[in-house]
This record gives structure tokens, sequence and C-alpha cells, in this order.
């Protein structure tokens, strides 16, 4: 039984492994998320942040990897429990849903996840929806704070001269 579970995992970290490679994921900074988490918490953040034809999504911009050293260099212990019970609930709503854990669901499958997850996003009740609440703050954090986020989402374009006034003139 017990060489059943290590084949399982190891299965299951092939699988991560695959998806990240296929994806271009940057597993090689993970410090608090185990291989099959990273994955699973980038595709959450790709989901809740896309690539659009305006910019490129959570996944370009490194929002797991953010997230993730955010999480290991973090002393509160809740949040990191928070965290890791949070990618179990994905997984638990998954397999309710699709009889599947979330990385083996399609992508229409794992956008369902999500929405069902943002269903109370203002007040959110159950676990998986307060879970989903703290991904998407710290996802939407990771991603504006990131050169993406700021510079082709935003457009910023740092300090520059205007050539008019632009405040409130005095009478």
């Amino acid at each position: 039984m017990s060489s059943d579970i290590e084949r399982r995992e190891l299965f299951k970290i092939a699988a991560a492994t695959a998806y990240a490679a296929k994806f271009g994921v940057a597993q090689e900074q993970q410090r608090f998320f185990t291989p099959q988490e990273f994955v699973v918490v980038d595709e959450l953040a790709e989901i809740i942040i896309p690539a659009d034809d305006h910019s490129p999504g959570a996944r370009a911009a490194g929002a797991a990897a953010y997230i993730d050293a955010r999480l290991a260099e973090s002393r509160e212990a809740d949040k990191k429990a928070l965290w890791r019970k949070g990618v179990q609930l994905v997984n638990q709503v998954s397999l309710q849903m699709h009889g599947k854990t979330f990385l083996e669901t399609a992508p229409a499958q794992r956008a369902a996840v999500v929405e069902r997850m943002a269903q109370n996003e203002e007040e959110p009740k159950s676990p998986e929806e307060m879970f989903f609440k703290e991904l998407k703050r710290a996802t939407v954090n990771a991603y504006y704070t990131s050169k993406i986020g700021i510079h082709q989402e935003m457009e910023y374009k740092g300090n520059v001269m205007l050539n008019q006034f632009v405040g409130t003139e005095l009478p």
C-alpha cells in the first residue's frame, strides 16, 4: 500500500513538472510551495489575470513565484496554513465538480472551479471562498507590482515632462 502512495506522489510530481515545462513555469524559484502546489497556484493566478491583447497575464509576470517568495519569508503560520489548505480545497472542489483534480481537468473546467470559489467574493462564507479572496488579493498584488503589470498593463511611463499644468488653476 505504501508503495502505491509513493508511486502516486511520484506521478503527481512528474505531471506537475511536465506542466511547468510546457507552460514555462519558473519552478526553480519556488521556496514555499511543493512542485504540484506551485503549478496549481500558477494556473489559478493565470485564470484570475489571463494574458490578453494588451498585456501578458499573471504567469508571465511571475505572480506564483512572487506569492511563493512572500510566503517563504512570512512568519505568519496562519497565513501559510491558509495557503496549504487552500490548494487542497481547490482540488476538493474540482473533484466534487468534475471527478478529477484541478490539474487533471480541462481549461474550461478549471475556470468553473475558480468561478465557484469566487461566487461569494464580497462576503465569503466557506473555506474555499475565503481562500479565493486571499488568492485574488495576492495575485493582483503580485501582478501590479511586476514590471509587466506596471509598464505593460498600466502603461506607466515614469516621470515625464508635461507641456501644460494639469492641476486646478486659481481664479
